[in-house]
């Protein structure tokens, strides 16, 4: 929607104000589901107004009083019909931003829907082909880059640019303006993505000018973020609530073993074979994904005993070399985009696993919480590094945001090896 469309939408009462953000998202065709959760939150949002006596239009001031007073308090759980509450930061932040500019971003784009034009289609080809044979980018990676790139055309194709040959200064701000709220590392990634692009399309003289000094340099701190880790008795809890005696259970149990007890990246699970469990030995012996280096961690008598028993009694049989398969015909191994999120949530609602604040909870969260919980066991860096498979201690120093002071116990530790030489 054009702001021109909405010139006061800033001084609009909150109840219309509501009504018009709910029809534009009616119209940017959001789910049943989605429509739902915005109207409950903003709803609720206009109730606390009235019965606060604050004003009857939207404000800075509102918005932070509302999420005040539904912050989760100490020890305090979402209830089962309050969990509207978990989304009323993101939903009240996107209602200030219709307010101001009269529209709503889209922050999970549907690339299904987007349209490039027909004249960028042919570089777009070459530049994806380009990417996997001279930049040699894994498949997921490659997915995820050129997904940006095709934000970025349909963008270009709604500011009437029809041919890259006519792409002018301006339109590459326009573009870094409408991402505008996306969070740093995302909008790092996708500034990064784009400027690839204009790159190779001025190395194929598409391009007269090299337009990516326009784009912004985003810094992202290498430790900006803290791991989301869960209380160890919350993984506990999480494994008991695994019913093992299905097939499908016991494929799940030994997978969240895998990344909780030792640390396997979910791309590394996903991409383990038969072939990699060393039983001789008693050791994982892989590649990994990220980085394509050798791993070698040992098969731990628990670890031991789940994956035999998936093996054994639960996996399909298949001619596939994968160790994990999915649970329903025709038991093909999964895609190389597969988050196995589901899996995670399934067993933790189950479970009746609720966290006191936002964060993720996802297998790499399970991976974050060993090395977190390794480092209050006071293990040295250089070995929670090599469990973890990182190149550097500097990649498993981020853990210490997750606890301080068993950092500074395990960064003494890591001089003694050399005491010994």
């Amino acid at each position: 929607m054009d702001s021109s469309e909405h010139p006061s939408a800033s001084n609009l009462p909150l109840d219309r104000l509501v009504a018009h953000a709910l029809s534009e998202l009616e119209k940017l065709r959001y789910s049943r589901r989605s429509l739902r959760r915005y109207r409950t939150v903003w709803e609720h949002l206009v109730r606390f107004a009235r019965e606060e006596n604050l004003s009857d239009e939207y404000s800075e001031h509102l918005a932070a009083r509302f999420v005040d007073a539904h912050r989760l308090q100490n020890g305090e759980h979402f209830k089962v019909n309050e969990e509207w509450r978990r989304h009323i930061p993101f939903l009240v932040t996107v209602l200030g931003d219709f307010a101001r500019n009269g529209r709503v971003e889209h922050t999970r784009i549907d690339t299904s829907k987007l349209q490039v034009p027909a004249a960028m289609q042919k570089s777009l080809s070459e530049y994806e082909q380009y990417a996997r044979d001279r930049r040699h980018l894994r498949a997921s990676t490659l997915h995820g880059r050129m997904r940006a790139i095709v934000v970025f055309l349909d963008e270009l194709g709604s500011r009437n640019v029809t041919s890259l040959d006519q792409l002018q200064p301006a339109d590459v701000a326009a573009f870094v303006v409408s991402r505008g709220r996306m969070c740093p590392r995302s909008m790092s990634r996708t500034v990064s993505d784009v400027r690839c692009f204009l790159r190779f399309l001025l190395l194929r003289g598409i391009l007269r000018q090299d337009l990516s000094p326009v784009l912004p340099t985003v810094r992202v701190a290498r430790d900006a973020t803290i791991p989301s880790v869960w209380e160890p008795e919350l993984v506990e809890r999480l494994l008991k609530a695994v019913e093992r005696s299905s097939p499908r259970g016991k494929r799940d149990y030994a997978i969240l073993l895998l990344a909780s007890r030792l640390g396997l990246r979910l791309g590394d699970i996903r991409a383990l074979t038969l072939d990699d469990l060393k039983w001789d030995t008693g050791a994982i012996e892989i590649t990994q994904s990220k980085t394509g280096a050798p791993l070698c961690l040992p098969i731990t008598e628990e670890v031991g005993q789940a994956l035999i028993d998936y093996l054994k009694s639960g996996r399909p049989r298949s001619a596939h070399r994968e160790v994990f398969l999915r649970a329903q015909p025709p038991f093909t191994p999964f895609a190389d985009d597969g988050r196995f999120y589901s899996i995670v949530k399934y067993w933790r609602e189950l479970a009746g696993i609720h966290f006191r604040g936002k964060q993720h909870a996802g297998l790499h969260s399970l991976r974050h919480t060993l090395a977190t919980q390794l480092l209050r066991e006071q293990t040295p860096i250089h070995v929670i590094s090599e469990i973890l498979g990182h190149a550097t201690t500097a990649s498993t120093m981020i853990y210490a945001k997750a606890d301080v002071e068993s950092l500074r116990a395990a960064a003494l530790d890591t001089e003694e090896p050399r005491h010994g030489e």
